[in-house]
């Protein structure tokens, strides 16, 4: 039997949850013969590519060392979210006024509700990803720690399972950064901020990525005093830079302190404080907080898979070598998510596995090269991208033509108060092909949708003006980038020549 799992704190939620994920009295099946996949991690990857398997007919095993459902569920998207909508709620309340409501004053957050609701919509999720479904989809399912015996081998709590193919699919976790004095002092981490039930007072965010900014932006909406800390000259530094200010000043008016181009110099207890040495533009300052979220960094699960006795290639940073068909050196294993992936993404993680059934069962020879990927940050207002930015296209020596359509002047988010933001698209030079986009709006992952089927589907910005948009929406913004793109077409000459003709026909 699997050591049992624990998830602070421990409530009925909670027990819940591991009831489902982690079994404590689960008890490993008897090994098949030979197993058509096995399958090593159950985040997202592992357990796509097992009911994937499983349900075409193949002898599927999953082997998990200790949740059922990986990062997205447990110290994930699932319970981030769960946050960003209560923190929503509560900026929604706080402007109120903006629309003619009248909100009694002394509204606030009672973050212990909050995370419970969080904790009580993650247990009623994760039947999904439960040891008790997949077994009833013909999985068996082995809690422990998977560990190559050899290039056909997995062991697991002293059983062999044999292996026509194998996946890796263990995911990653939050690296330990390297500053001096943070492990002595002690600091969040995605996986351990969700076990709080006390709001901090000061809050600092070690990072001003999508995992940074997010959280970031939940407490101090919840009424921590948060101070977000970047390396980099920018917030969210791989995304659009006018994309990247937006929602820093959206930060801002929540009362969060930025401070990018910030390198920390070590960390001290004082007290119950916990203090942080800056260094800004040569500058020296003191941060003093009550607690440290890290939300930087990322560093791939290999430990105890043997890799090398199943002649398996790795990176210890970035995780397993595959190539475009997600083979690893031992061309039985597949590799699938953030374990052999830069794009930490769980829809990334879940295609990467649809290849992975195609490729090993099937003798396919699908690419990930050749999806198309989107992503989001969840702030408010989000930021949501596919394909290239303007400066990655001119590295790779594709021109480009630029099209914005600001929200500003968009009838429904005129409307809805909510005018920060924008799309903007960049296709190739003389012809409408997308080869990128940004939008920069409160909803922007469910309107990114369109950009991305077109892109998938080699639809043109020409093509989407041809497409009527219901009226009054905000993804009306598109279809104004699209009319925009049409109106370049009208040259000089065309445009004279179509006056003429109208005059004709007067």
């Amino acid at each position: 039997m699997a050591e049992p799992a624990r998830i602070a704190p421990e409530d009925e939620h909670n027990r819940r949850l591991l009831a489902n994920v982690h079994p404590p009295d689960w008890i490993n099946p008897e090994p098949a013969p030979r197993y058509n996949l096995v399958v090593i991690g159950g985040g997202t990857a592992g357990l796509v590519t097992a009911a994937g398997a499983a349900g075409l007919g193949a002898k599927v095993a999953l082997v998990e060392r200790h949740l059922l459902g990986g990062d997205c569920l447990n110290v994930g998207c699932v319970p981030s979210k769960a946050l960003l909508r209560a923190a929503r709620a509560y900026a929604d309340v706080r402007d109120a006024s903006r629309y003619g409501v009248e909100v009694p004053s002394g509204t606030r957050v009672n973050f212990p509700a909050v995370m419970e609701r969080m904790r009580r919509l993650r247990s009623e999720l994760s039947p999904t990803d439960s040891a008790a479904r997949f077994r009833s989809l013909g999985v068996d399912v082995f809690l422990g720690q998977g560990t190559f015996g050899g290039p056909d081998t997995v062991e697991v709590e002293g059983r062999r399972l044999r292996f026509r193919k194998a996946v890796i699919a263990t995911g990653a976790r939050a690296a330990a950064l390297p500053i001096p004095g943070l492990a002595e002092v002690g600091s969040l981490t995605n996986e351990t901020v969700f076990s709080l039930t006390d709001l901090p007072r000061r809050l600092a965010v070690i990072g001003a990525g999508p995992i940074g900014c997010e959280l970031a932006q939940a407490f101090a909406r919840f009424g921590a005093e948060v101070t977000l800390l970047e390396v980099a000259p920018q917030i969210l530094i791989r995304e659009d830079h006018d994309a990247a200010e937006r929602v820093e000043k959206a930060l801002r008016k929540d009362g969060i302190r930025t401070i990018v181009g910030c390198k920390i110099v070590r960390i001290e207890k004082s007290g119950d404080e916990k203090v942080l040495q800056l260094e800004t533009g040569g500058t020296a300052s003191e941060l003093r907080v009550d607690e440290i979220l890290v939300g930087v960094g990322r560093a791939p699960n290999l430990e105890g898979l043997n890799l090398e006795g199943a002649g398996v290639k790795y990176d210890k940073t970035k995780g397993v070598e595959v190539n475009d068909r997600l083979q690893t050196s031992n061309p039985r294993i597949y590799g699938a998510g953030d374990v052999c992936s830069a794009f930490k993404f769980t829809h990334m993680a879940d295609a990467l596995a649809r290849i992975v059934i195609r490729n090993a069962l099937f003798f396919g020879r699908a690419k990930a090269s050749a999806l198309t990927l989107p992503w989001c940050t969840y702030t408010d207002p989000e930021i949501a991208h596919v394909g290239l930015y303007e400066e990655e296209a001119q590295q790779k020596g594709i021109e480009v033509q630029t099209f914005v359509q600001e929200f500003d002047d968009v009838d429904r988010a005129v409307l809805d108060g909510e005018t920060e933001g924008f799309v903007k698209v960049h296709v190739r030079r003389g012809s409408d092909k997308i080869v990128g986009a940004t939008i920069v709006a409160r909803h922007a992952g469910e309107m990114l949708a369109e950009l991305t089927l077109a892109m998938s589907a080699g639809v043109g910005l020409g093509k989407i003006a041809d497409t009527i948009h219901a009226y009054p929406t905000q993804v009306q913004a598109i279809r104004k980038v699209a009319d925009a793109y049409n109106r370049t077409r009208l040259t000089p000459l065309v445009k004279s020549l179509f006056e003429q003709w109208l005059s004709w026909s007067r």
